[in-house]
Protein backbone atom coordinates (compact mmCIF):
# COMPACT_ATOMS: atom_id res chain seq x y z
CA UNK A 1 0.00 0.00 0.00
CA UNK A 2 3.02 2.30 0.17
CA UNK A 3 2.80 3.24 -3.52
CA UNK A 4 -0.90 4.02 -3.00
CA UNK A 5 -0.04 6.23 0.00
CA UNK A 6 2.70 7.93 -2.02
CA UNK A 7 0.25 8.65 -4.84
CA UNK A 8 -2.25 10.00 -2.31
CA UNK A 9 0.40 12.32 -0.84
CA UNK A 10 1.30 13.66 -4.30
CA UNK A 11 -2.37 14.33 -5.08
CA UNK A 12 -2.87 16.12 -1.74
CA UNK A 13 0.22 18.21 -2.49
CA UNK A 14 -1.13 19.15 -5.92
CA UNK A 15 -4.43 20.20 -4.35
CA UNK A 16 -2.68 22.27 -1.69
CA UNK A 17 0.07 23.65 -3.96
CA UNK A 18 -1.38 23.98 -7.46
CA UNK A 19 1.12 23.79 -10.30
CA UNK A 20 0.44 25.16 -13.74
CA UNK A 21 0.09 22.43 -16.34
CA UNK A 22 -0.62 19.71 -13.75
CA UNK A 23 -3.35 17.29 -14.82
CA UNK A 24 -4.21 16.66 -11.17
CA UNK A 25 -4.68 20.39 -10.60
CA UNK A 26 -6.84 20.54 -13.72
CA UNK A 27 -9.12 17.87 -12.26
CA UNK A 28 -9.44 19.76 -8.98
CA UNK A 29 -10.19 22.99 -10.87
CA UNK A 30 -12.97 21.28 -12.86
CA UNK A 31 -14.46 19.75 -9.72
CA UNK A 32 -16.32 16.66 -8.66
CA UNK A 33 -18.31 16.11 -11.85
CA UNK A 34 -15.13 15.95 -13.97
CA UNK A 35 -13.41 13.67 -11.47
CA UNK A 36 -16.41 11.32 -11.45
CA UNK A 37 -16.56 11.35 -15.25
CA UNK A 38 -12.90 10.32 -15.41
CA UNK A 39 -13.45 7.56 -12.83
CA UNK A 40 -16.30 6.21 -14.97
CA UNK A 41 -14.25 6.37 -18.16
CA UNK A 42 -11.28 4.62 -16.56
CA UNK A 43 -13.52 1.95 -15.08
CA UNK A 44 -14.98 1.23 -18.50
CA UNK A 45 -11.51 1.09 -20.05
CA UNK A 46 -10.45 -1.35 -17.34
CA UNK A 47 -13.42 -3.61 -18.10
CA UNK A 48 -12.59 -3.56 -21.83
CA UNK A 49 -8.94 -4.38 -21.13
CA UNK A 50 -10.02 -7.33 -18.98
CA UNK A 51 -12.34 -8.58 -21.73
CA UNK A 52 -9.45 -8.27 -24.20
CA UNK A 53 -7.35 -10.51 -21.94
CA UNK A 54 -4.39 -8.14 -22.24
CA UNK A 55 -2.57 -8.24 -18.90
CA UNK A 56 -0.36 -5.20 -19.60
CA UNK A 57 -3.28 -3.10 -20.80
CA UNK A 58 -5.36 -4.23 -17.82
CA UNK A 59 -2.56 -3.36 -15.39
CA UNK A 60 -2.27 0.12 -16.90
CA UNK A 61 -6.02 0.71 -16.84
CA UNK A 62 -6.25 -0.44 -13.21
CA UNK A 63 -3.51 2.03 -12.38
CA UNK A 64 -5.32 4.82 -14.24
CA UNK A 65 -8.52 4.01 -12.35
CA UNK A 66 -6.69 3.95 -9.03
CA UNK A 67 -5.13 7.34 -9.73
CA UNK A 68 -8.52 8.88 -10.50
CA UNK A 69 -9.98 7.19 -7.41
CA UNK A 70 -7.24 8.82 -5.32
CA UNK A 71 -8.14 12.22 -6.78
CA UNK A 72 -11.77 11.47 -5.86
CA UNK A 73 -10.72 10.46 -2.35
CA UNK A 74 -8.82 13.71 -1.83
CA UNK A 75 -11.67 15.77 -3.30
CA UNK A 76 -14.16 14.11 -0.93
CA UNK A 77 -11.96 14.04 2.18
CA UNK A 78 -11.46 10.26 2.29
CA UNK A 79 -8.02 9.23 3.56
CA UNK A 80 -5.94 6.16 2.84
CA UNK A 81 -6.38 5.25 6.51
CA UNK A 82 -10.18 5.33 6.03
CA UNK A 83 -9.90 2.87 3.16
CA UNK A 84 -7.31 0.67 4.84
CA UNK A 85 -9.44 0.36 7.99
CA UNK A 86 -12.34 -0.98 5.95
CA UNK A 87 -10.05 -3.32 4.00
CA UNK A 88 -8.68 -4.77 7.25
CA UNK A 89 -12.22 -5.27 8.59
CA UNK A 90 -13.30 -6.99 5.39
CA UNK A 91 -10.19 -9.16 5.23
CA UNK A 92 -11.09 -10.52 8.66
CA UNK A 93 -14.40 -11.68 7.21
CA UNK A 94 -12.91 -13.58 4.26
CA UNK A 95 -14.28 -17.08 4.17
CA UNK A 96 -17.59 -16.19 5.72
CA UNK A 97 -20.41 -16.82 3.30
CA UNK A 98 -23.01 -14.14 3.02
CA UNK A 99 -26.46 -15.27 3.96
CA UNK A 100 -28.80 -14.67 1.06
CA UNK A 101 -32.45 -13.90 1.51
CA UNK A 102 -34.49 -16.83 0.30
CA UNK A 103 -37.88 -15.86 -0.99
CA UNK A 104 -40.84 -18.13 -1.42
CA UNK A 105 -42.06 -17.59 -4.97
CA UNK A 106 -45.28 -19.49 -4.19
CA UNK A 107 -46.65 -16.76 -1.94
Amino acid sequence: MQAFRDMYDVVVNRRDNPQEGSYTCYLFEKGLDKILKKCGEECTEMVIAAKNADKDELSNEINDLMYHMVVLMVECGVSVDDIEKIMVERAAKIGNLKQFHVSDHNT
